[in-house]
């Protein structure tokens, strides 16, 4: 199924900006988290875990669905297709990776936000870095692979390409004259 060039573009921006806004706000979460584990002051702290289960449930993870979801939707309706090319596949796997240990570590997020509100003294709650650092670079992984689209077919994808060009030697030709 090949989608129009009008729907495919349209497909197109909407995965390019769920997926840049993904990392945008997993850099603003990684801000909140740096702060929560360094910041002295209790309020702070407080707020920092507050904004950090905020941004969790109602951005990122909004965003990593959304993410997942079209990226699949644009791999199918274009000729890159899902499972044709390496780069594509990683990207999935990465993808659908990240969005599973962001679900699970939800969790976590919410349990910091819920202690820290009640904690006498949350400046010694662990925060999330690993996670925050880990995910980005996963993402940062993605980004790269989509933009230089490193070479290499599938076991399908070289099927599809064989019976491409089976298919368009065997075209007749229009007589001309």
């Amino acid at each position: 199924m090949i989608m129009s060039p009008r729907l495919r573009k349209i497909v197109l921006t909407t995965h390019v900006a769920t997926s840049v806004g993904w990392l945008g706000a997993v850099l603003a979460y990684l801000a909140l988290d740096v702060t929560a584990v360094t910041s002295q002051e209790v309020p702070t702290v407080r707020g920092a875990y507050a904004a950090m289960e905020v941004t969790v449930l109602y951005v990122i993870v909004p965003l990593a669905l959304a993410s997942v979801l079209i990226g699949i939707v644009n791999a199918l309706g274009t000729p890159w297709g899902l499972f044709r090319h390496y780069w594509v596949l990683v990207k999935l796997a990465l993808t659908v990776f990240a969005t599973i240990v962001l679900l699970i570590e939800t969790q976590t997020v919410s349990r910091l936000a819920e202690t820290a509100a009640s904690s006498a003294n949350p400046r010694e709650l662990p925060g999330t870095l690993l996670h925050s650092i880990g995910g980005l670079v996963v993402l940062v992984i993605i980004l790269i692979l989509s933009v230089f689209k490193p070479r290499g077919v599938t076991r399908y994808g070289w099927r599809k390409q064989n019976e491409q060009r089976r298919n368009q030697r065997a075209r007749p030709t229009a007589p001309v004259g």
